[in-house]
């Protein structure tokens, strides 16, 4: 999760997120190379009074500047249209689960065990414990296997909302109606918090989401328990 005063993207916790963080970092550096290849030749115009006129009006460089472009343009392109070709695809789950926004809440149904459902509230301030996060912490997480392709459902009962967790480098918008898929994989175990990131109400700030990421072993036995537990 993010820490105060950091300007950087949270630790991946997905090769998805992974994947965005080497793109950023790749069209970052085109960006710094471009602007600096752009001022030194502007403050070096600004102060040559003798300006060269085949700078101004000649083939050659009118056709550097139309073909470098171009080749910039394709360089952070393909990488881009890789990245979209990935968030979107979805292949062969181990497991579905299905996130409903509601206001003010998340409710998580597990597709492929019909009797695992609950509701996720944020926990009151007046009900955290040390080491708790203020308007992140939940009564309910959702509970998943690391290594494993996770197909997540995501829609909404009333209003437009947004199930986004940073780390994992995904965010969907949840609309009322309609179904939109992702795909989860977790590269790690650990705890992995996310919000609402659709200004879906008054309380658009109360409606956290934490997931806990565990050993495929460990998640079967917390399905046994909690089938057992809602058959009681």
């Amino acid at each position: 999760m993010s820490t105060w005063l950091q300007y950087g993207f949270q630790n991946s916790a997905s090769p998805l997120m992974e994947q965005l963080i080497f793109f950023h970092d790749h069209a970052i550096m085109v960006l710094i190379m471009i602007t600096t290849l752009v001022g030194y030749f502007m403050f070096s115009l600004t102060l040559n009074r003798f300006v060269n006129r085949y700078l101004l009006d000649g083939q050659i460089i009118e056709i550097i500047w139309t073909v470098f472009p171009a080749l910039i343009l394709v360089a952070i392109a393909l990488p881009s249209l890789r990245l979209l070709y990935l968030i979107d695809e979805v292949t062969e789950p181990a497991l579905t689960l299905k996130a409903i926004g509601h206001q003010w809440y998340w409710r998580y149904e597990y597709s492929d065990f019909g009797t695992i459902e609950f509701d996720s509230y944020m926990t009151p301030e007046n009900s955290l414990e040390r080491g708790d996060f203020r308007l992140l912490e939940v009564d309910n997480r959702v509970i998943l296997p690391y290594l494993t392709q996770v197909r997540l459902l995501v829609t909404a009962a009333d209003v437009l909302h947004s199930w986004t967790v940073p780390a994992l480098g995904v965010k969907a918008d949840a609309v009322p109606g309609r179904l939109n898929q992702l795909n989860l994989l977790f590269n790690r175990p650990g705890v992995f918090y996310g919000q609402c990131s659709e200004i879906c109400g008054a309380n658009h700030s109360f409606i956290p989401i934490r997931v806990e990421s565990i050993r495929p072993a460990d998640f079967l036995k917390w399905v046994n328990r909690y089938s057992l537990w809602s058959l009681k």
